[in-house]
Formats: structure tokens, sequence, C-alpha cells
């Protein structure tokens, strides 16, 4: 995007630290502030909270980095700047080597879930790896996917063109290894998990909210290349649900009769996935779904005149601005982030209390989270240690909510994995 609009950047000549962070020659770029796009280069990397009106037309913050969720710092040197990009080229993958035994693949990168989806989807054996191990001089991280040569569909020469041609496809690493031996847990571990292929629906229709159901198919369809169906409220009753590993329900969700919540739960109950999005928490929590607590607030109109209620009223509107939360990397759901922060995108004021068992709460905000944007004062005081993501098992199957988009207007890439972790992993939480 920088390109896109004639902003100079460079290519790091060598990998250095700055403000805590590392910078790898070959992911990472400086960009001059001196130039002559520098007032675009500080509205696109801008962090502002203060702002002379609390009412908005649309959202509050469009802070690029955050929402890309790229680690940055505002204090690098031009003396680790290599030349100036030209043309971008999209990255080359290490060629896959053939192996006898077992092939490993990271799930750090943005299109990990396009890569592990075609692997599923033609039948092949893959596991997920529950915890972080070294072998032969790499280390793997939380979330490292497996796949085994033996007892596969494919003999091991095909098998290696398939892997290389999904490599090529996604500029994913695809690593072959010779042994099981391992520093941490082997590969021959329960600590890998095997995983399904996913079979996902999307429930649209009267009561949901079409713009959320539309970045949902667009993450799936376009950037993914994932099926997904989409499945109209009013044919809810005659839908056939065991047909889905997962069911999305977007924002907005109020139309759904009481015997469809009932047919949904059974599905959970048998093995299903449930996963709800913004105020769908508060059918989840009506109708049992889920056992939350919401953080209320009470911020009573005093010295405000009739003139002024509406601008009051819309002054305790989260209407779009940035929070950080901590992250427990251990957690299934954060598989594939390397921080232990995140950037998350809010424009409710569904706030869910934190879980009084620790690891309940794998993702937390902050006790100030605003990184980016307008929140009133009160509103800020009650987000704080909130948690935007909750999972409950419920017989077979898992409930799992964001109160927060993670996938807004197809343009906030640095949440879309948590949506994908949900999916090929929510077995595993």
């Amino acid at each position: 995007m920088l390109k896109r609009h004639k902003i100079v950047i460079h290519s790091v000549e060598k990998s250095f630290r700055e403000s805590g962070k590392e910078f790898k020659k070959g992911y990472s770029y400086i960009v001059p502030k001196n130039q002559r796009q520098s007032r675009l280069v500080k509205a696109m990397f801008e962090k502002r909270t203060t702002f002379t009106d609390s009412l908005f037309y649309d959202i509050s913050a469009w802070s690029f980095p955050l929402s890309f969720g790229v680690d940055f710092t505002e204090n690098a040197s031009l003396s680790n700047a290599g030349p100036a990009i030209s043309e971008l080229k999209k990255r080359t993958p290490n060629a896959v080597q053939t192996s006898t035994y077992a092939y490993l693949m990271e799930w750090h990168e943005y299109y990990s879930p396009k890569a592990l989806n075609k692997i599923l989807n033609e039948g092949l054996r893959a596991k997920v790896g529950m915890q972080q191990f070294s072998l032969e001089g790499k280390s793997y991280d939380y979330g490292t996917i497996l796949i085994p040569v033996q007892n596969q569909k494919m003999d091991a020469n095909d098998l290696a063109d398939f892997l290389s041609s999904v490599s090529k496809d996604t500029a994913i690493d695809i690593t072959a290894v010779s042994t099981g031996l391992t520093e941490g847990i082997d590969l021959g571990s329960n600590q890998f998990r095997a995983l399904e292929p996913a079979r996902v629906a999307l429930i649209v229709g009267q009561g949901t909210n079409s713009y959320d159901a539309g970045e949902m198919w667009h993450l799936f369809d376009t950037r993914y290349d994932m099926k997904i169906t989409k499945l109209d409220v009013k044919n809810l009753s005659r839908a056939d649900l065991t047909r889905y590993t997962d069911i999305i329900v977007p924002h907005n969700f109020r139309a759904i009769t009481k015997s469809n919540t009932d047919k949904l739960k059974t599905w959970v109950r048998n093995g299903g996935t449930l996963i709800g999005y913004r105020n769908a928490a508060n059918w989840m929590e009506s109708n049992k779904l889920l056992d939350i607590e919401f953080e209320t607030t009470k911020n009573p109109a005093k010295n405000i005149t009739f003139e002024q209620r509406r601008d009051f009223n819309g002054a305790q509107v989260i209407g779009g601005a940035i929070f950080e939360a901590k992250q427990d990397r251990s957690h299934p759901v954060n598989f594939g982030y390397t921080d232990d922060k995140l950037s998350l995108f809010r424009n409710t004021t569904i706030f869910v209390k934190p879980d009084s068992t620790s690891y309940k709460n794998p993702i937390q905000y902050t006790k100030n989270p605003l990184e980016a944007g307008y929140i009133s004062k009160i509103n800020l005081e009650a987000i704080g240690e909130t948690r935007p993501f909750v999972h409950q098992n419920s017989g077979r199957g898992e409930v799992i909510l964001f109160t927060d988009n993670t996938n807004f207007r197809a343009f906030w890439y640095g949440t879309n994995k948590l949506l994908m972790n949900a999916i090929f992993f929510g077995g595993e939480m």
C-alpha cells in the first residue's frame, strides 16, 4: 500500500534491534519521514488518542501498522537502510525436498491457513503441535503443522511434489525432516493433535449484519481460497447442520427462533464449533450457550440539556478505535503470533468480564488499552482488563465468541488469523 501511494521505502541492509523489537533482513523495511509524501506517511502511521470533538462520522483510527499487525518503531536509523525498492516481488519459498519421514510447516505466515486448507482438502493427514520444540538446529513455535509421510494417500515422491505446489502457491516454507527426535516434544508425541478438513457455514439473512457477513465471506473466498456455505436464517430449520464442522454467527444476530437455537445447541453438543461475533454475545448469553458476565457502565447525563442529549449519547459510542490486548501464545487461538501483545479493532461497547481462571483469558485487554482513536472516559475505564475472546466446551463441541470484528472492512489483516485458529484448532481449546 505504501508503494501504491508512491511512498519511498528501503529494504533493510542487515538485521537490527530497536525499541525491543528485531527487524530482520528480508522481512523489514525502512520508510524515511523526510520525503515528498511525508504528510501521508505521518497520517498512515499516526496513533492519535486526543481529539477536539467526540462525535465521528466514521471510525476514529486508521493506523496502518496496527491494522496489519506488524512490528514497527519510529526510531529507526537510515544507517540501516539498503537501496530504495523499485518493485515489490512475491517471496520465493525455499524448495521442498523429498522426505521419507515428515514435513513441518510453521504457522507464522499470513497464508499458512490457506496452505493447511489445501493439504487437508487433498485428504492428507496433518497434525498441529501444541508446544514449542527444536529439530535439526531449528526452533519451531506453537502451532507448527506436521505432515507425516507414512499412511498417506500419496507415496513419498508424489507427496513431495504436491507440497511443493502448495509452497509455491502460498509462498510458505515447508521443511522436510528426516527424524522425529527433537528437543522438546518429539514428532510422535500426543502433543501433536490430528486435524480435520473444515466445512464452514455462515449464517446470513434477516437479522444479521451484511457488512460483517460479507467481510467474513471475502476472507474465506478471496484470501484463503476456502469454501464457505451461506445459510439463510429463514432456511435454518430445514438445513442439515451435520454437513458442517463450524458455523459462524455474525453481528446483530436477533432473528433466530427458539427451535433453531435448540437445533444449534444439539449440533454443538454433537461436536460442532459455533463461533459468534460482537452482538451475538447477547444471544449466546441469554440462550445459555455461553456462561459470561458483562461489564456494565453507568453514565448519568448530569448538567446536560435537552438540546445536548444527542451529542452526549453519541459521545458514548465506540465508532471504531484500536485497543491493545495481551496474548497467551500457548493458547491455540493465538497460534502463529510471535508477540505477546495484539492490536484489536473495536466498534461495540460489549465488555465481558475476565474469568477467574487465568488461562481462560488467552486474549485480555491491558489495563489502559487505548492505542488509537476515541473512546469516552467511562468506556475506557470499563474496557480495561476485560476479554474480547471467550471459549467454552459444550458436550463434544465448542462455543466461541469474539466481541470485536477481526475482519473489519477486509482491511484489518492483523487479526484475521484469530478466526482461522478458531476454525482449525477450536477442538484443541
